[in-house]
């Protein structure tokens, strides 16, 4: 019972808050509909299948999942269709099932149905030279201009990149995410302690889940894996409680708006809703954290025999350390900023990639063939993917 009121105040209360009220997670997903969603592309994928065979069906989604980091709308979303358009869609879609009809599918086994039949390619979205580049969703453009994609395979890639874009937010938020739900699970657990709800035996036990979920190895333990996401997110919103609540003469020098106002509610609220990781640790991290985790920068070149620290704690170096950390949880630097540039449509069609180099780095010799190959099976002619500076 313990540990069902501890995932209860973990994910219904503090996950499902930062769900519905991140700009995030508003702007880009829509939890109403997508248990739905899931359970069509469950059947679709099943039925295809059955159809099509499952090493057609598996070939086609490892290469869509080779591509998922790049089948994502980073800053934009793709314009909405007209009424008339839609209208149009659906005459079309009619027309189809129509004509693809076969009787044979009566005689299938209980349960096994025809794929749903997708949506028959816009006129903009047929492939022609009307396409606007460069373009950063590769799944998003592969699905609407492969000139050897099937219908069936184009909805596949469709399910694919939807489920990216969906899950794009969290990758952005881990820190935060996990953070305020944790924070959450403690302040209720501690609540129902304090009003006699649940007895000693029982805050024991949630504590003992609760510091081993917290727990952050030392650089020099086996089981160091960087910085535990939960651990730094639970220490910052504390932090911000403790700010608001007692703070110190640095505090109110690093942050004089939330310093001593007492309303630490708002604050964690209003930086549940508006920040992402990076920008949350470049605004709130403070150098009494930083002296907890014992964060220092490195400075490190492949030509150097020794590592040299760059920064320490000092209020420049805070300042360094803040900035370097939140660079890390950029996705935007983290991920390869991969383009489509053009496609000669005439021709050999040909697609043409651009790599714009994250501070001089190349893409893994390895990687960037195998994956340029799930490029090629889906696009159907030859992919080059070059190279540039950033």
């Amino acid at each position: 019972m313990t540990m069902q009121a501890l995932v209860m105040a973990h994910a219904a209360f503090g996950h499902n808050h930062f769900f519905k009220n991140n700009y995030l997670f508003r702007q880009w997903t829509n939890a109403e509909g997508i248990l739905d969603y899931l359970a069509f592309a469950k059947h679709y994928i099943s039925a295809c299948e059955e159809r099509y065979g499952r090493d057609e069906v598996e070939g086609l989604l490892d290469a869509a999942h080779a591509l998922m980091d790049q089948g994502v709308f980073r800053y934009r979303r793709p314009p909405k269709p007209s009424k008339e358009r839609v209208l149009e869609k659906r005459r079309r879609r009619a027309a189809y099932e129509e004509e693809a009809y076969n009787e044979l599918w009566r005689t299938l086994p209980a349960g096994v149905e025809p794929p749903a039949t997708p949506p028959t390619p816009e006129d903009e979205d047929e492939f022609d030279g009307d396409m606007k580049l460069p373009e950063e969703n590769l799944l998003y453009f592969l699905e609407k201009h492969s000139p050897t994609l099937k219908a069936w395979q184009r909805e596949i890639l469709r399910i694919v990149r939807n489920l990216a874009q969906y899950f794009y937010p969290q990758r952005q938020t881990k820190v935060m995410n996990e953070g305020c739900a944790t924070f959450v699970h403690h302040a209720i657990m501690n609540i129902l302690f304090d009003r006699g709800m649940i007895g000693e035996g029982q805050l024991l036990e949630f504590l003992h889940s609760h510091t081993s979920v917290v727990f952050q190895p030392d650089f020099a333990d086996p089981r160091y894996n960087g910085i535990n996401p939960y651990a730094l997110g639970f220490a910052m919103m504390r932090d911000i409680r403790r700010i608001a609540e007692d703070p110190t003469e640095e505090d109110r020098d690093w942050f004089p708006e939330l310093a001593g106002s007492g309303d630490w509610v708002a604050a964690l609220k209003d930086a549940w809703a508006n920040y992402r990781d990076e920008s949350f640790i470049e605004q709130f991290l403070s150098p009494r954290l930083m002296r907890e985790f014992r964060l220092f920068a490195l400075f490190d070149k492949a030509e150097d025999a020794v590592y040299r620290v760059s920064a320490i704690h000092n209020e420049p170096g805070f300042r360094k350390v803040r900035s370097l950390l939140a660079r890390q949880y950029d996705t935007g630097a983290a991920d390869p900023n991969i383009q489509v540039v053009d496609a000669n449509l005439k021709g050999d069609r040909t697609l043409f990639l651009e790599h714009r180099m994250h501070r001089g780095v190349p893409l893994h010799g390895a990687t960037k063939e195998l994956v340029v190959g799930h490029i090629e099976r889906l696009w159907g002619h030859d992919v080059v993917l070059e190279e540039v500076a950033g």
